[in-house]
């Protein structure tokens, strides 16, 4: 599966403009978070989280929602 630059390494990624959190490996979650990232500069607004432990109970342990 492909995966984010700069985030190579992690699964979940969260967006804190809506609190959500996609998975990676999923190929339509990815494709929706690539697009969101590629068209509102995701990376350059510095609104992307990774979470460690790399799960999605972290996620939302944090408050994110999965899609």
């Amino acid at each position: 599966m492909s995966r984010l630059r700069r985030f190579e390494n992690n699964r979940f990624i969260g967006t804190r403009d809506d609190m959500r959190v996609y998975d990676c490996d999923d190929a339509a979650q990815f494709a929706a978070l690539d697009a969101r990232v590629q068209g509102e500069d995701l990376l350059g607004k510095k609104i992307l989280q990774s979470f460690g432990p790399d799960t999605v109970a972290e996620a939302r342990n944090r408050g994110f929602h999965p899609l």
